[in-house]
Order: C-alpha cells, then sequence, then structure tokens
C-alpha cells in the first residue's frame, strides 16, 4: 500500500501544497503573493491574510494535479516553523483540520531540514542520484545561513550559521539600496551577468569557527555608495552591472570559503547546496567548479525546489512517516525553532 503524503507550506509568503507517494512527487502547487513588491518586503499582515484565501484552492489543485483525493492521503505534513507567526498558524490550522477530518497522522516538519532533504525529492521516470551520508550542506536562503552536517534524513548537526544577517538578507537589502524591485535576489543575478566582478572589492568579514556574517558588508555596500553618489550623482546608473557583480561575487566568496574550510575539517568531499539562494548562479558556478578541481561530489538542487515550496515539505514528512515520527493536534507552530526540533 502506497504511502501518500500532502505537504503544507506557509512558512512566509508563499502558500504551497505538494504530494509525494512513496518518495516520488506528484504535484507541487505554489501561489505567490505579488502584494509585497510594493513595500520593499514582506508585510506579516499582507502575508496571513493570502494565505487564508489561497490555501484552500491551493490543496485541492495539488490533490487534483496528483489525481488523487483527500481520502487516499496516508497524513499531512506541515510546517512548524521558523517563519511568520501569523503565515505558520494559518498552515499548521489547515493541517490540523484535514488530518482530524480524516483521521489521518499529522506529522510537523521543521523548515531548514526540509530545504535540505529536496535532494531526495524522486522525479516519476528520472534516475534521480542522492547524496550519500555523510554530507556537508550550505543552507543559503533569505533568512538563514548555516552549513550542516547530514549523518540521516532526519540526523543532522549545525557546523556553523550566521550571527546576523543571512545571505539572501544581503542581497535583499543592498538591492533596496540601489533602488532594485523585491525580491533583489534574483535581479542581482541577473544585472551581475553583464557586470565585472572585480570592478569593485568589498570587505570581507572577520568571524571565528565556521560562523558567517553579512551585517558589515550591507553597511560597508550603503556607504560606499552614498559617498561616491555624492560626488558623482550618475554613478549608480553607470555602474550597476558592475556594483552587482561585485557584491554577488563577495557573497559568494565569503560563502564558499567556510564551505571549504568546512570540508577540509571534516574530511567529507559530499556537498550539497540548499535554500532560496541556492538559484543564485554564480554560487552555483563557484561550488560545481570548486568541486570538480578538488574531487567533491556536488549536488545542486532543482532551481524550482530552491523556494519555499511544500514539496520539501512533504519528504521530509515522509521520512518522518516512515519513521512514526507523529504530532498530535496540541502542536503550536513556532517563529523561531531549533534546528533539531
Amino acid at each position: 500500500m502506497s504511502v501518500i503524503i500532502l505537504g503544507i507550506e506557509s512558512s512566509c509568503d508563499d502558500t504551497s501544497a505538494a504530494v509525494i507517494a512513496d518518495g516520488v512527487i506528484r504535484s507541487n502547487v505554489i501561489a505567490g503573493q505579488d502584494v509585497h513588491r510594493r513595500y520593499g518586503g514582506v508585510v506579516p499582515e499582507l502575508a496571513s491574510r493570502a494565505h487564508q484565501q489561497n490555501i484552500v484552492p491551493v490543496v485541492e489543485l495539488a490533490l487534483r494535479e496528483a489525481g488523487i483525493s483527500g481520502n487516499d492521503v496516508s497524513a499531512v505534513g506541515f510546517t512548524r516553523g521558523p517563519g511568520l507567526m501569523g503565515s505558520l498558524l494559518v498552515g499548521t490550522s489547515f493541517a490540523k483540520g484535514f488530518a482530524l477530518a480524516r483521521n489521518i497522522p499529522l506529522v510537523e516538519v521543521n523548515h531548514l531540514q526540509a530545504h535540505i532533504l529536496v535532494h531526495f525529492i524522486r522525479e516519476q521516470n528520472n534516475d534521480h542520484k542522492f547524496p550519500a551520508f555523510p554530507f556537508v550542506c550550505l543552507l543559503v536562503s533569505g533568512g538563514h545561513t548555516q552549513l550542516v552536517m547530514v549523518r540521516d534524513h532526519l540526523v543532522m548537526e549545525v557546523l556553523g550559521q550566521t550571527i546576523d544577517d543571512a545571505a539572501g538578507e544581503a542581497f535583499d537589502k543592498c538591492a533596496k539600496i540601489m533602488g532594485i524591485p523585491y525580491p533583489g535576489g534574483p535581479w542581482i543575478d541577473r544585472y551581475s551577468r553583464n557586470g565585472n566582478p572585480q570592478a569593485f572589492r568589498f570587505p570581507r568579514p572577520s568571524v571565528r569557527g565556521l560562523d558567517y556574517s553579512f551585517s558589515g558588508l550591507k553597511t560597508s555596500f550603503l556607504y560606499f555608495l552614498r559617498d561616491r553618489q555624492k560626488n558623482d550623482p550618475g554613478f549608480l546608473e553607470r555602474n550597476i552591472n558592475d556594483l552587482c557583480a561585485s557584491l554577488q561575487y563577495t557573497i559568494v566568496e565569503i560563502l564558499m570559503e567556510n564551505l571549504i574550510r568546512a570540508s577540509r575539517q571534516t574530511g567529507v568531499d559530499t556537498i550539497a547546496l540548499a535554500g532560496g539562494v541556492a538559484a543564485n548562479s554564480a554560487l552555483r558556478e563557484a561550488l560545481t567548479a570548486y568541486g570538480r578541481q578538488n574531487g567533491w561530489q556536488v549536488f545542486l538542487p532543482k532551481p524550482s525546489y530552491t523556494t519555499d515550496n511544500a514539496a520539501m515539505i512533504a519528504i521530509t514528512a515522509y521520512y518522518k512517516y516512515l519513521n512514526k515520527d507523529f504530532s498530535s493536534q496540541d502542536t503550536v507552530p513556532e517563529a523561531r525553532i531549533s534546528f533539531k526540533s
């Protein structure tokens, strides 16, 4: 009998539902929220309202695309955290009601662990290669930057993480300084393709161990641009491609430096990338090139699985289901949650 998991993701501003059957993806539906673009970032109250409007049609479409009904579902997985509390409440409440009405298990999922487990999603008629345990994963998103040792599907250890801003946050905030629309990361990637990554130099942080820091880079970029524009009002317009390329080059260098150090310290040469910033072309190219030169086995997620999506929630819930790791109806979401929760 097949194990069919319905996954629900609502941690930020994307409402998503996915169906995975025996580890194979059957559907993955995502409804975005364009309303936040005019504010230059996610507005929590608007996000939770949009989730309420989107959750039912998104789930219905995911079930329809998977060719199943709600009664065929073995368990429902949902994002418990981390994320925006109002957004998490919508997904959690829906998952509880869905599970209770059908008397099926409820499975809570840690959003960060789910980003990593996208590497284990299988697609129909696709001979997918999984990373072998243990492997080191660089998890880079708008809210988190972490180096994680992955020993099994549900056994992970944080080796290092940002002590302030995340890499994705640095991209978006520097983009905002340049007047680039939200979300700025993809725009910076696009402008960088026509720029010189060596045109400008920005300072690298000095942080102990395998931790990261990006707040200093963001501040330095702000002052650099302010000072240049004071004497040359047209500086930004003429140099936006080079600015984006140089900023992106600096962020990728910072990320790669600690990743290389983590591989050397642990002796692990199987390396994976995950999270929203994993779609960045320069980061993917740098990791691929370094892996080729140094004999790493490198695993890059499909771009469609890098951003927040319910497929990653469903695959994580699938492995937790096999482990009989279920949640109760008393479970509540948490905006901040430890990595192992």
